[in-house]
């Protein structure tokens, strides 16, 4: 487990934000927090809980407030803002930072950023971005494929064939999005996300042939780059001794994070198709979620048939 360390540059790359001022400084300069923050105490004079470490957005409001300070006034307030671990200020809307910004920030070596787009939508690009990124992650050896729009997790002892089945899912026009280890982290309260170490995009191991470009073989459409993980799929070795699920009314979970997954145990021998099973358990979760439970239904029949057979004992 753990976190990504990232600087300044690093959201200039992956986002729409300009850099208006201090191009230099962008990489010595580390962003921690994933929340951002709208400084509008801050330049009323009131630091008791500036929330110095996060990215400083200026929008409409913040910037007329300080256009109606004074020039000396509002130099002094910038430059409280301004610490060692203040990663930058950034502008929404076009608007361009006043003198007195400029001078404070290069004192300090902050960077100044902007974008024409609304305070709101700055503020969501960048949140989305940082709490990707920084978000605390889980490596697990697995596979993850996406099967009919649901993200897939499959999971098992080494050399059960979870890489074969997910080939044979991609052969049947599903996508690959991690083999052999999927690095996890929480989007948000509801949600977990999946995606490949960089190292391993595109690839999976299939033994007997070694590594295989999944991309170059199958065309770009056969892979995805992350995926909401939504289902679990434990392969175990066929036991003889063990009860496994036939009905289908007990609700299995696994939890990873502070996500719960639903998850399958899904036993393995020669001569059972897994993927084929696997297609199924995923458009069987679907239907669930739409409404309609399979399980449930045969229960349903099975309580009504209990109670007409019932019935008809008693009036003979």
């Amino acid at each position: 487990m753990g976190k990504n360390i990232i600087t300044v540059q690093d959201l200039i790359n992956n986002t729409n934000i300009e850099v208006y001022y201090g191009q230099e400084y962008l990489a010595k300069r580390p962003i921690v927090e994933t929340e951002i923050s709208r400084p509008g105490l801050e330049l009323t004079g009131y630091f008791d809980y500036y929330p110095y470490e996060r990215v400083q957005l200026f929008g409409q409001t913040e910037t007329s407030y300080a256009k109606a300070m004074t020039s000396k006034n509002r130099y002094h307030v910038l430059t409280e803002m301004c610490t060692d671990k203040t990663p930058a200020f950034v502008f929404s809307r076009g608007i361009q930072p006043s003198l007195e910004m400029r001078q404070a920030a290069n004192e300090h070596q902050i960077p100044i950023l902007g974008s024409p787009l609304t305070t709101t939508r700055v503020s969501n690009i960048i949140t989305q971005y940082l709490e990707k990124v920084l978000a605390e992650r889980q490596s697990i050896h697995g596979v993850l494929v996406d099967v009919y729009g649901l993200g897939v997790l499959i999971k098992g002892d080494s050399g059960i064939g979870k890489s074969e089945t997910a080939l044979e899912l991609v052969k049947n026009g599903h996508r690959l999005v991690a083999d052999d280890r999927v690095d996890i982290f929480q989007q948000n309260e509801h949600t977990l996300v999946g995606e490949a170490p960089e190292i391993l995009k595109n690839l999976m191991e299939v033994r007997g042939i070694g590594i295989i470009d999944v991309m170059n073989l199958f065309g770009a459409s056969a892979v995805r780059t992350s995926m909401e993980i939504s289902l679990i799929m434990n392969l175990k070795n066929w036991s003889p001794n063990e009860n496994y699920e036939r009905i289908g009314l007990d609700d299995n979970t696994e939890q990873i994070f502070d996500v719960v997954v639903p998850s399958m145990t899904i036993p393995v021998k020669v001569g059972r198709n897994i993927a084929n099973i696997i297609e199924v358990a995923a458009m069987d979760y679907r239907a669930k979620k739409m409404g309609y439970d399979a399980a449930a239904r045969f229960e349903e029949n099975l309580t009504g048939l209990i109670k007409k057979n019932s019935e008809s004992d008693a009036n003979k």
